[in-house]
């Protein structure tokens, strides 16, 4: 049961505690990486007999199979897909940045480029659970920053296919090279290449422990979009809200994964208690209600505070992932909410909408760190180059300050670099 806790009357340890993984992978999946490092696709063949259970003859998934997946989809879920990729497309075009240039003085300009990234890989999870909207979503904004190759890599099934929802939406993504591999093993392959693998220039993607962790240690040789946690969903709601809604929305994500976190804040202690009852109603019904179970039953929380705008702070100091704000006028506290990835507004605005088809990103920053980071969009993929070009007049007014400013942090060699043109 989930439990309910009234703010101000309990520790805020207990309120603002956050889900915190036992085990440890690091050394594990150091050796996988180093492995990966020195035997390439030798090791991703074994590791991918070992975990997946799978024997490959190659790595890289074929057109044939690309065509066959097309085929294998029902044409409904095609046009879903291609509907959600529109509305992405559409939501991330808004991102797209232009450089500027600066020529209001005579002889000085200056300015700044921006440069897609060459080579973008995306980590899609796979197994159990496929996610062809993780494709749509790490996909297309690399595509209309403008990269020059889209990787994929996503774990085969035993059988050594991967699911065909999967490629259906990396070829509607444009997608140009897929790769049977997952887990650290695949994270490493896309950090340092191997023969069938192109090494890239970031690594973007949900995953497990093993994955996040693997992320974590190759950040440096590549770029990362960042170290994703277990899946969180706060719900601010008053007392007006419907709790069969509330609890199908805290379930949606309670069911991704037995660390992930629901929580519900509210200024009604008659619906937490109406929340509380309908989930125990609901969980038997979910095919993954073991999982959704043990995320409720240990991470999940309805939080109680005596107002809507203490209610608002707490989800703020919180930062989840998703924030969705159950009250009539939402648009009245969106100023209010400062720290989220990613805010549904009104009762009629699930989270679910945001995973699929409302065309914002569904990669977000988890564990609190909303309060610095961002949704992953079309600047993930990008870069920013400066420039500066100035004449030998424009330099001449400026080289006693640059010869000041240098000698001041002694710095001598700089402050002749900008006098040496002069002193004829």
């Amino acid at each position: 049961m989930i439990k309910i806790l009234k703010y101000g009357e309990v520790a805020n340890e207990d309120i603002f505690s956050r889900v915190v993984p036992e085990f440890d992978v690091t050394a594990i999946v150091s050796d996988i990486i180093e492995n990966v490092r020195q035997n390439g696709d030798k090791a991703l063949f074994e590791y991918c007999e070992k975990f997946d259970k799978a024997k490959l003859d190659s790595l890289e998934v074929t057109k044939a199979e690309l065509d066959e997946a097309m085929n294998l989809v029902e044409p409904e879920f095609v046009e879903v897909l291609k509907k959600a990729a529109a509305n992405i497309k559409k939501f991330h075009e808004k991102q797209v940045r232009h450089g500027f240039i600066i020529n209001d003085e005579n002889g000085i300009v200056t300015g700044q480029k921006v440069i897609p990234i060459d080579r973008a890989g995306l980590y899609v999870p796979g197994g159990t659970a496929a996610y062809p909207s993780t494709v749509l979503m790490n996909a297309i904004p690399a595509k209309i920053a403008g990269c020059r190759q889209v990787v994929i890599v996503t774990p085969p099934s035993k059988d050594g296919k991967i699911n065909p929802a999967i490629l259906a939406a990396a070829n509607i993504a444009g997608v140009d090279k897929i790769f049977k591999v997952g887990g650290a093993q695949a994270v490493a392959a896309l950090a340092y290449g191997t023969e069938s693998v192109p090494q890239v220039d970031k690594i973007v993607g949900p995953g497990n422990a093993f994955v996040a962790e693997a992320k974590r240690q190759v950040f440096g040789r590549v770029s990362i979009d960042m170290i994703a946690g277990p899946s969180e969903i706060l719900v601010v709601a008053d007392g007006k809200s419907n709790p069969k809604f509330v609890a199908a929305d805290l379930l949606s994500q309670a069911e991704h994964d037995k660390l992930a976190s629901a929580v519900l804040v509210t200024d009604s202690e008659e619906l937490a208690q109406a929340v509380a009852n309908e989930l125990e109603v609901q969980i038997p019904q979910l095919e993954r209600a073991e999982i959704a179970r043990a995320s409720i039953d240990n991470n999940g929380k309805i939080i109680v505070a005596d107002d809507l705008k203490t209610v608002i702070e707490i989800a703020n100091e919180i930062a989840p992932e998703h924030l969705e704000l159950c009250v009539d006028n939402p648009f009245d506290y969106l100023d209010g909410i400062r720290h989220a990835g990613s805010i549904f507004m009104g009762r009629y605005c699930p989270e679910a909408l945001g995973d699929y088809l409302s065309g914002a990103n569904h990669t977000l920053p988890t564990s609190g760190t909303a309060k610095f980071s961002s949704p992953l969009s079309v600047d993930d993929f990008v870069k920013k180059t400066q420039y500066t070009y100035y004449t030998g007049e424009a330099l001449s007014r400026v080289a006693k300050d640059i010869d000041r400013f240098a000698r001041k942090e002694g710095l001598t060699a700089h402050a002749k670099s900008a006098t040496v043109r002069f002193e004829d």
